[in-house]
């Protein structure tokens, strides 16, 4: 999972709303709550794996780039991407857990999501880092605004954009205006990773039981994010992910 910031994101409930409970107080006050506090470990470990998986990636991919100048810009995101999950990891560290125990239980969820979603090509690589891992990042970005002020200050940083999402809309249109016949492949192919990458999401949040009682809105945690606002947020992220689709030249 890679994440990137693009114009089109979904717009997460602090942008609407004033902030209360979690999201008002900062991480001294907030910790304080056994529960929230694991809650956090685990988002933690999940985009710091997720951000080291995407360094890998980046790095794979580069091989499949058509120019020398396309491998060096990839280079240069997964540099940057490496940079995010030093950031999480040290953080981490700074409120006294151990990195790779945070980690460990997201690894097999993601590996095999990327795993099952490898591209065949440079095309699908692109489409694949704008549009699946966008989707990752608009689920992160509604979690962020629930989040104390100085978890969610370190989780919206690393979501910053390295650079590919716009990238990869110049080659991808380029390469459909050049052959349109590349479209119609490449729109299953990005239909594809949307259920493919909503499921990875529900499944990792339904296997832990504090990320999981965040987002429903437990006691002391998220308070007023209820079952009926999840069902929103991902109202949200699917009408970014058609927007997306229109960016690329792509049939949601």
């Amino acid at each position: 999972m890679r994440f990137m910031e693009t114009p089109d994101n979904a717009t997460a409930p602090e942008e609407a709303e004033e902030l209360t409970g979690i999201a008002a107080q900062d991480w001294a006050t907030a910790s304080a709550e056994p529960q929230y506090r694991a809650a956090v470990v685990d988002l933690l470990g999940a985009l710091a794996y997720g951000e080291l998986a995407a360094f890998e990636r980046l790095a794979e991919d580069a091989k499949l780039a058509p120019t020398l100048a396309d491998k060096a810009e990839l280079a240069k995101m997964a540099s940057a991407e490496f940079h995010h999950f030093e950031r999480l990891r040290d953080r981490l560290t700074a409120i006294e857990e151990e990195p790779t125990t945070a980690m460990e239980p997201f690894a097999k969820a993601l590996d095999d999501f990327h795993r099952q979603t490898a591209p065949s090509d440079w095309l699908e690589g692109l489409v694949k880092a704008y549009v699946g891992d966008s989707i990752a990042s608009d689920f992160y970005r509604e979690v962020a605004a629930r989040l104390d002020s100085d978890t969610r200050a370190l989780v919206l940083g690393v979501l910053d954009d390295t650079g590919h999402g716009n990238f990869a809309v110049e080659k991808v249109r380029a390469a459909i205006d050049a052959d349109p016949r590349v479209g119609g492949r490449l729109a299953l192919w990005a239909r594809r990773l949307m259920g493919e990458a909503l499921s990875q999401a529900q499944r990792v949040v339904a296997e832990r039981d504090a990320l999981s009682t965040m987002l429903v809105g437990g006691v002391g945690l998220a308070a007023g994010f209820d079952l009926a606002a999840v069902g929103e947020m991902f109202t949200r992220i699917t009408k970014a992910h058609t927007k997306r689709m229109a960016a690329l030249g792509l049939a949601a």
